[in-house]
């Protein structure tokens, strides 16, 4: 069975505190895992500072490219927080306080005995045309506009986001994986794997290598939509390298 084309996606990651080492971006893992699993590959991954000029440039950049483009961080309360300005710019669109987002807010913050002031109202800033996406957390709408889908930076936040967003997009096949701890070193195997990839071009083979206890290895990984290829070459492997575990 020939492998399906999966729809494609980036993500940006935007942020000073990322960019300084102050805080380590844990997103970009989940996003990887949550879009191999739903059948879209995740192909590129940018990190921009606080600057609107930069973030409205990648963003058109990557959302041209891309059929799907992920955002991380910008969405908050404070002055630095212009993810929102930078994709309406990027998209042509115009952006306000919406009524939807603004009663989202309004209802939180009553609930919580707390007010909706100025800086809090910028969270309810959407561009013309998006749709919002769901906050369980802490109440704050993304949006998607267009094929960019604007989330928060905070980890949690993020994947309770994600998790609404994926079933409205429509994915390819999984990607399927299988793996075979070989122990030699890359160069003993990159000949055999070369020709290995160039007989089964419908899969691809990666190697990684370990030392452990001294002793250099590759851990084989074979990846491919197509189920029985992947089967089919980790057979060829185990016959090529019968000492592999």
């Amino acid at each position: 069975m020939p492998s399906q084309a999966m729809p494609t996606a980036a993500m940006l990651v935007i942020g000073d505190e990322i960019l300084s080492g102050r805080t380590r971006d844990a997103n970009m893992h989940h996003l990887a895992k949550a879009l191999t699993d739903h059948g879209i590959r995740l192909e590129e991954v940018r990190v921009v500072a606080d600057v609107h000029e930069r973030i409205v440039a990648a963003i058109k950049a990557l959302s041209s490219i891309y059929d799907h483009l992920f955002t991380s961080g910008g969405i908050g309360p404070t002055h630095d927080d212009i993810t929102a300005d930078a994709v309406a710019e990027a998209m042509g669109a115009r952006l306000d306080i919406r009524d939807d987002a603004r009663a989202i807010l309004q209802a939180h913050y009553d609930r919580s005995g707390q007010e909706l002031n100025a800086a809090r109202l910028r969270m309810a800033r959407v561009p013309d045309g998006a749709t919002l996406i769901d906050n369980p957390v802490s109440a704050a709408p993304g949006f998607t506009l267009g094929n960019v889908h604007v989330m928060a930076g905070v980890p949690s936040i993020f994947e309770a986001m994600l998790a609404g967003v994926l079933p409205s997009l429509t994915g390819g096949p999984p990607m399927l994986s299988q793996s075979l701890r070989v122990q030699r070193g890359e160069g003993d195997i990159a000949a055999v794997l070369g020709d290995l990839a160039m007989a089964n071009p419908e899969v691809s083979i990666g190697s990684y290598p370990f030392q452990r206890d001294g002793a250099h290895g590759s851990n084989v990984v074979v990846r491919s939509q197509d189920g029985a290829a992947v089967d089919r070459v980790m057979a060829e492997l185990v016959r090529l390298f019968p000492e592999a575990g």
